[in-house]
């Protein structure tokens, strides 16, 4: 029987359960992983659960964000994340590679089959917009629950983002209704969460959690507010995005620079000990 076919697995049912749990009780923190070691890391780290971002995993694939990785690296990327960690595991998977519902079914089914019990879908048909119309997204969205219960997996938690804010998308003064009435198709169609990157303002988050059907995910980052700050306007799930890969692969430079550069090693001093790091990825 194909892998997509397969019955998901009774600890895959469990992550799912808990996932949704966590995501409907205090605040969820999510550093975003790109790999299968960072993500063995952060799980290392206290993550009760890990959210990869896709800009990241296009990284590590040589490859620039935005779909710029095909449906099966993107999902043999996340069967790796999934294998590397006892934790639940929610996928960024960007657009649902294809703008048809057919499309984001296809890539639902394929990550159930592999262990995630998480998806990410944005609203933009391409990076900066624009973005598809109300009823098409949640069409999408509806397509996306529909397939994770016909692969057995119902409570996979569907994080329906919105980039209204992140792309700037119409009038400034326009644009927290638009989301509020995404919002609400959103929910109809079956989304656990509204995901709303590009939004940081404490007034307007609150402002939006107070109003929204779902509850809402943010996206932080330095100089923005802290998780207290977030938690205090409603916000229950934080996410970093790119930042913990950006931050990673400073460090890289920083290093390699130092070595190249001045002949000496103080960069790489207090890194994670080998034996840790082999230990955390081998079986």
């Amino acid at each position: 029987m194909p892998a997509t076919e397969a019955e998901p697995s009774t600890s895959t049912l469990e992550k799912a359960r808990l996932l949704r749990k966590l995501t409907s009780a205090g605040v969820l923190l999510l550093p975003n992983a790109w790999d299968a070691a960072s993500a063995a890391v952060i799980a290392a780290a206290g993550a009760s659960a890990i959210a990869t971002t896709s800009g990241g995993v296009s990284w590590a694939a040589g490859r620039g964000d935005g779909q710029q990785l095909s449906r099966d690296e993107m999902v043999a990327a996340a069967g790796r994340v999934v294998a590397a960690v006892p934790v639940p595991v929610t996928v960024d998977a960007e657009g649902g590679y294809g703008p048809a519902p057919q499309d984001v079914a296809a890539t639902v089914r394929a990550l159930v089959a592999v262990g995630a019990v998480g998806v990410n879908l944005e609203d933009s048909r391409a990076p900066g917009g624009p973005l598809f119309d109300v009823a098409e997204q949640a069409a999408r969205l509806a397509a996306a629950r529909e397939a994770a219960a016909a692969a057995g997996l119902p409570d996979l938690v569907v994080n329906a983002r919105t980039d209204v804010f992140l792309f700037g998308i119409g009038e400034p003064e326009g644009r927290m209704d638009a989301v509020l009435a995404r919002a609400r198709a959103y929910a109809e169609a079956g989304a656990d969460s509204l995901f709303v990157p590009g939004l940081l303002d404490l007034d307007a988050l609150r402002a939006l959690c107070a109003a929204s059907p779902l509850p809402v995910n943010a996206m932080a980052g330095p100089g923005g507010p802290t998780v207290a700050e977030l938690a205090a306007a409603g916000v229950r799930r934080v996410s970093v995005g790119t930042a913990l890969a950006q931050s990673a692969y400073t460090a890289a430079h920083r290093a390699a620079a130092e070595i190249l550069q001045q002949g000496t090693f103080t960069t790489l001093t207090d890194a994670l000990d080998f034996g840790t790091l082999n230990g955390l990825v081998s079986s």
